[in-house]
């Protein structure tokens, strides 16, 4: 009996909610499961379509490119969010660790392309492990935890930089800058890496057995861990692979920018973190997927580019909306949640 109960709590939450059959409450259930799964990609293509009829400029090509540059590199940092959130953990590190990375990276790039790659992903991920070491190993809280890195992090990008007056730059000419500049089929290379990134964190969260462990481990870790299910590894594997997103993104902005600004990142943790919980991820765990999070990206982004076209708004404004956009979202979730185990 309980070997069955645990497996069913392993599926993909698409998957247990296809097992109801009952036409009266599975109606109402799977109404509520799709509103959380898709509630954010209406609300997307409504604000899109109100936006294109408010503003001529608004679907012009210029526009769509800026937005979907400035897209990429916060999606690439919530899609590690992702999977951290639906194991149930947190990670407040990513902000410094997107920041770190792209002066590593600008630093690297002397050296070449390889390494301007490889070292922001090497040391951002070996503190993500570290993060998945301290939550999973010794049981401390995600949040004072990734706090902690989030301000080593901090430190590590002032050592390197002599305390911000330092700024690295890249070569305008060399491989890794056309990474971050160039285009294809007028789409920045930036927006296509990002995308082949989500097709591949879909696969692997919806179709693989990790997949299986990390909705698992949010799910119900002691269920989890008594299937056998590998949850220390599963956690440390999720820090560890956001770590990996963050130094990742903060490289292809350093491309981007043909520099390492140390400034960048300061509350990115916080928008990563609205993005996924926007596109339907709970922040209680075990239910979430990464198209969402993509949406709320684009829907953050949208907002913004909404109220700097107004022009005579501020743009602590963009603050202000955003955060109340998130506070109904959450309120939404809640409400959801709660008609779906009464149902």
């Amino acid at each position: 009996m309980t070997t069955d109960v645990t497996k069913a709590e392993m599926r993909p939450p698409a998957v247990r909610q296809g097992a109801e059959k009952d036409d009266g409450p599975g109606r109402g259930d799977r109404f509520s499961a799709l509103a959380q799964q898709h509630g954010a990609l209406v609300t997307l293509l409504v604000a899109m379509v109100a936006a294109s009829l408010s503003f001529d400029t608004f679907l012009t090509g210029d526009n769509l490119e800026n937005m979907a540059l400035s897209s990429a590199f916060l999606a690439v940092v919530a899609l590690g969010m992702t999977f951290v959130i639906v194991t149930g953990g947190i990670d407040l590190s990513v902000g410094s660790l997107f920041a770190l990375g792209g002066v590593l990276a600008a630093w690297g790039s002397q050296y070449g392309t390889v390494v301007a790659l490889l070292l922001p992903l090497a040391v951002c991920g070996l503190i993500g492990v570290i993060n998945g070491l301290l939550i999973a190993r010794s049981g401390l809280a995600p949040f004072i935890v990734t706090l902690a890195a989030m301000l080593g992090a901090r430190g590590i990008l002032l050592a390197i930089t002599d305390e911000g007056s330092r700024t690295y730059l890249v070569d305008k000419d060399s491989f890794f800058a056309t990474l971050g500049q160039d285009s294809l089929l007028g789409i920045g290379i930036p927006v296509w890496i990002t995308v082949a990134l989500f097709v591949l964190g879909a696969v692997v969260l919806r179709r693989t057995r990790f997949g299986q462990y990390v909705y698992a481990v949010g799910g119900n870790e002691d269920a989890a861990a008594l299937m056998g299910a590998p949850v220390a590894r599963t956690k440390i594997t999720v820090y560890a692979l956001s770590g990996l997103c963050a130094g990742l993104a903060g490289a292809l902005n350093a491309a981007w920018l043909v520099s390492g600004v140390t400034i960048l990142g300061s509350g990115m943790e916080l928008e990563a973190i609205s993005a996924v919980v926007i596109g339907g991820t709970l922040l209680s765990g075990g239910f979430g997927f990464v198209s969402g999070s993509l949406v709320g990206v684009l829907l953050l982004k949208v907002i913004q580019n909404v109220i700097n076209q107004i022009g005579s708004l501020d743009s602590a404004y963009q603050q202000v909306v955003s955060g109340a956009f998130l506070a109904v979202v959450v309120v939404a979730q809640t409400w959801l949640g709660r008609r779906r185990r009464v149902l």
